[in-house]
């Protein structure tokens, strides 16, 4: 059995701690939020206790054998060297830091620690784009030349309104499309230039969007688009290889569809369309991230997966701020 302490009763901690309470060999054996309603909620829900610190919890509960980071970005360093403190096995959301130093101070402190550190980027467990990448690994359509991704809802609001205090958040950038950046870099491997244009600093009241071209070593060349403009909350994909493309809205009826055009007489393809899941995505990943503790196990997501998609990040950011294309090797 597992006991688990979640930091953070915000949207990515509900979505924790709700998975956790639902697994087999976990306890969630706490839930730590400053805000005593939201966290007294979430702890009600999910049948475990509320406290109002990690000095609260860490004292007063009898076990814990992962802390789960939940909070802003720029708190993220300070609690997971608490855990790391504590001997405590971690797990933390994306992105692990705000730019690539502090990622990296953070991995070696875990690491002189010795206790294991996982990073929450989801995406590589939604069944869609493990498909994908599953089919272009196969080579199903060929070599990949293009790639387009698009990830856009309604500005998030969260605790102190931080999203919108970008020394604090990163913006868009750092804080939602580096799910798409990680997503590719699995995929396609390094990321060799960033190019990027966006809204930030142009005064657009609680609205963001940005456009980052990536060229990758081995040539392909991605589009990322993302945009904290627009109603609900939708994410699509084309990749483009020299046999066929694959296609993934996540809006349409069947939003995953595999064409290979050595086969395209009359249009036909393979369709995967999605389904209502026993286990969503966020379940997967820490069921995962836990038989990774429990069998000492290398997780899906690496530490080095975190710091890179947060270097990429940063660079897009940096190019957004000069005008220029950053190189990253």
């Amino acid at each position: 059995m597992h006991h688990v302490l979640v930091i953070g009763a915000g949207t990515m901690g509900t979505v924790h701690a709700r998975s956790y309470a639902a697994m087999e060999n976990v306890e969630l054996v706490g839930i730590v939020d400053i805000r005593a309603e939201r966290g007294r909620e979430l702890a009600a829900e999910t049948k475990t206790e509320w406290f109002a610190s990690y000095e609260e919890a860490m004292e007063k509960l009898a076990r814990v054998d992962i802390i789960d980071v939940c909070l802003p970005t720029y708190l993220h360093k300070t609690y997971v060297q608490k855990a790391a403190d504590a001997g405590k096995h971690i797990i933390c959301e994306k992105p692990l830091a705000r730019n690539k130093e502090e990622a990296e101070s953070i991995v070696d402190y875990c690491r002189e620690k010795n206790v294991k550190l996982f990073v929450g980027h989801v995406l590589r467990f939604f069944p869609e784009y493990e498909k994908s990448r599953q089919l272009v690994q196969d080579g199903a359509i060929g070599n990949v030349g293009v790639a387009r991704t698009f990830r856009g809802g309604i500005f998030p609001t969260a605790w102190n309104d931080w999203y919108a205090d970008y020394k604090n958040s990163g913006g868009l950038v750092l804080d939602m499309i580096i799910h798409d950046f990680d997503f590719l870099r699995w995929c396609f491997g390094d990321v060799e230039r960033v190019y990027a244009k966006s809204l930030l600093g142009r005064g657009f009241a609680r609205m963001d969007y940005a456009l980052v071209t990536l060229r990758f070593q081995n040539g392909m060349i991605a589009h990322v688009e993302g945009s904290w403009a627009h109603e609900g909350f939708s994410m699509k994909m084309e990749l483009a290889g020299s046999e066929g493309i694959i296609q993934y809205d996540s809006a349409k009826e069947k939003p995953l569809i595999a064409v290979n055009r050595a086969k395209q007489a009359g249009m036909s393809g393979v369709a995967v369309p999605e389904s209502p899941l026993r286990e969503n995505p966020y379940f997967r990943e820490l069921k995962h991230f836990i038989d990774c503790i429990e069998n000492d196990r290398e997780p899906r997501v690496t530490v080095e997966d975190a710091v890179k998609a947060v270097e990429i990040a940063r660079a897009a950011l940096e190019s957004i701020e000069t005008g220029k294309p950053v190189r990253l090797v």
